[in-house]
């Protein structure tokens, strides 16, 4: 199975913007570790909007 170029580009984007990290640096995380970031960032925006 291979994972769509699309959702790639959003988690490096996502990664990128939040974190400030280059694109080597996200590139060498595994998938499940570049997936684990993006739902911590998730977590971490959903806690900043609730908190206003």
């Amino acid at each position: 199975m291979t994972y769509a170029t699309d959702r790639l580009h959003e988690e490096i984007a996502y990664i990128a913007y939040h974190f400030h990290w280059n694109l080597e640096d996200i590139l060498d995380l595994e998938h499940r570790d570049r997936r684990r970031y993006t739902e911590q960032i998730a977590g971490f925006v959903a806690r900043a909007s609730a908190q206003g």
